[in-house]
């Protein structure tokens, strides 16, 4: 199945090569793009991309009001937001607002495809080191946006014991295979716990559970 992409980023060479490079790819095809969020915004709703390659600092309409625009309007479209710095200020809101993940803009050819695949796939991009650290850095840093943390606290109380450790662990950026190699059960044992969390909890992805278990203070900036 081809993972269809709209890449959006206000310089036109940034566009122009992520175009090229993502299209050389057998199963991703570029099927549009925007130079603004406010474009951003209309293209998903005319072209219904799987994937938005999101730039946060544009005109008209900045990367993170796009992206809460457009994960309020279609719960299909999965946001990849692109930074030139690995810890810009307005990625981890992008993540609470609802992006699925992140990629520096100097990713190789190969890590940008590799990650569009696995947003499209329903994971996030948690492994590498640079997001734990974004993650954590502004989880510590930054006002919370939406409900109180004892709220959140609270909805940490539907959670098993089991459900709550597989959430950690999420948290930590594991891996399903390596959360079921620790907890010596089965992969699709993990599959199904991570599936209940998100359901329980009213979460998007994975990269949504791991902003969730920081600001519940499951896991502490470092842990």
């Amino acid at each position: 199945m081809t993972i269809r992409v709209l890449i959006v980023d206000d310089q036109m060479m940034v566009r122009e090569g992520f175009s090229v490079l993502l299209n050389a790819q057998p199963d991703i095809e570029v099927v549009g793009e925007a130079v603004d969020g406010r474009q951003a915004v209309e293209q998903v709703a005319a072209l219904r991309p799987d994937i938005v390659l999101m730039d946060i600092r544009m005109p008209v309409l900045n990367g993170l009001e796009a992206t809460r625009e457009i994960v309020a309007a279609d719960a299909d479209a999965k946001v990849l937001v692109l930074t030139t710095y690995d810890l810009d200020e307005y990625v981890y809101q992008a993540l609470r607002a609802g992006a699925s993940g992140f990629l520096l803009k100097d990713a190789s050819a190969r890590q940008l495809a590799d990650g569009v695949r696995i947003v499209a796939a329903g994971e996030a991009l948690l492994a590498p080191a640079v997001t734990k650290r974004l993650i954590q850095e502004f989880s510590r840093l930054s006002t919370p946006l939406g409900a109180p943390k004892i709220a959140t606290q609270e909805r940490v109380g539907d959670l098993t014991e089991r459900e709550t450790e597989v959430l950690v662990l999420v948290a930590q950026g594991r891996s399903n295979a390596e959360i079921a190699a620790g907890l010596v059960v089965a992969e699709s044992t993990v599959k199904t716990h991570v599936s209940r969390i998100l359901v329980k909890l009213g979460l998007r992805d994975r990269t949504q559970a791991a902003v969730f278990a920081y600001e519940a203070g499951l896991i502490t900036p470092g842990g």
